[in-house]
């Protein structure tokens, strides 16, 4: 079985902080299916509130900018669930255990939507996953299984747990010979940006000019591609990563899929070496920049977007910090400011409680 980190590391992270592609606007792709019916028929859905924050417009030089604030999704602290949901849904047949790796939010969504089907869930989590993190997936009668190692490691070993009868893998990151449900966890993400268009229109702002998307394997950033270079508007669309794991941003500068050395980084979510084999095509043909961003960086921006009301966990006040950089450092690609930026906030500080007052 060759998983997603069978790709030989490298043995050092790229000292590029920037990547662009001029043309990713001019790119298109087909509609991917539509979940947004489904998800709105599950118990407790409510589309995430998109919070306006005039005082970012001002530092950041735009029009308006908002944030799409995942912080309370389905129940959960992250966007996660709209994945796990739609590819049980579509997946699901006569198996009575999920199995899953995860950094924390998506092995809690596949524990929930194994608890909402009466099956049972083992999940493998790295061994520095906040111990909250575990303790919630815990909370949903999951089995957790702590892997040394990194996150692609926690892959492989769930892989191979799920390869026993009865066991169905439910991952948001894909290789060759596992691309189904992956392709069906990117096509519940879709539902987060039918309504974002939906709540900008009623707000009376323009459709985005530029969306800032945390990467970890690609998979959000992924369904944000699809859905904006197969619809008619076409915002700037920005991937934003950890320094210690911007497996996008090397692959990008690369011109093909790499692997990175093991890092680490408060964005737990984020920390991913190696880019989903559905994610990389499409990323390296529809994004229009990649920025590593600290840290640092997202320590102030989760503090920043604590102030103006916004509980940002590390991983989704990283569009923030990536945003600064795309529009106040001057080492920016060509990305001219936008009358409506988005800042996609993938997470609570529940849901990664790596920053302390």
């Amino acid at each position: 079985m060759r998983t997603c980190s069978s790709l030989k590391p490298m043995t050092t992270l790229t000292t590029v902080t920037w990547y662009a592609n001029p043309s990713a606007r001019t790119w298109s792709c087909p509609r991917p299916a539509d979940a947004s019916a489904f998800h709105a028929g599950l118990p407790g859905y409510a589309p995430t509130p998109l919070t306006e924050l005039p005082a970012l417009a001002a530092e950041l030089g735009a029009a308006r900018v908002f944030v799409k604030d995942e912080s309370t999704r389905l129940g959960l602290p992250a966007f996660k669930m709209l994945g796990a949901s739609w590819g049980v849904h579509r997946a699901l047949r006569d198996e009575t255990t999920l199995v899953a790796a995860t950094d924390g939010n998506h092995g809690r969504a596949v524990a929930v939507m194994a608890r909402l089907r009466g099956l049972h869930a083992r999940i493998f989590v790295p061994d520095d996953v906040h111990p909250a993190s575990i303790a919630a997936i815990r909370a949903e009668g999951a089995d957790v299984v702590t892997v040394t190692g990194t996150y692609d490691a926690a892959v492989e070993r769930a892989a191979a747990d799920a390869a026993a009868p009865g066991a169905l893998l439910v991952q948001d990151t894909a290789w060759p010979g596992y691309e189904d449900i992956p392709r069906r966890i990117v096509e519940g993400y879709g539902t987060l940006f039918t309504e974002l268009d939906a709540q900008l229109a009623a707000l009376g702002a323009e459709p985005a000019g530029l969306v800032a998307v945390p990467v970890g394997v690609g998979s959000l950033a992924q369904a944000a591609v699809e859905h904006y270079r197969s619809g008619p508007t076409a915002p700037s669309l920005l991937a934003v990563e950890p320094e210690s794991a911007a497996c996008a941003l090397a692959s990008l500068t690369a011109g093909r899929r790499v692997a990175l050395a093991p890092g680490r980084t408060i964005m737990h979510g984020l920390n991913c070496a190696t880019l989903s084999t559905l994610a990389w095509p499409v990323l390296r043909a529809g994004l229009d920049a990649a920025v590593s961003v600290t840290d640092d960086a997202t320590v102030r921006a989760a503090r920043d977007l604590a102030a103006l009301g916004v509980p940002a966990g590390p991983c989704g006040a990283a569009s923030l910090a990536g945003v600064r950089a795309a529009l106040t450092d001057e080492r920016r690609p060509a990305l001219a400011p936008h009358p409506t930026v988005v800042l996609l906030s993938t997470e609570s500080v529940e849901a990664n409680p790596s920053i302390t007052a």
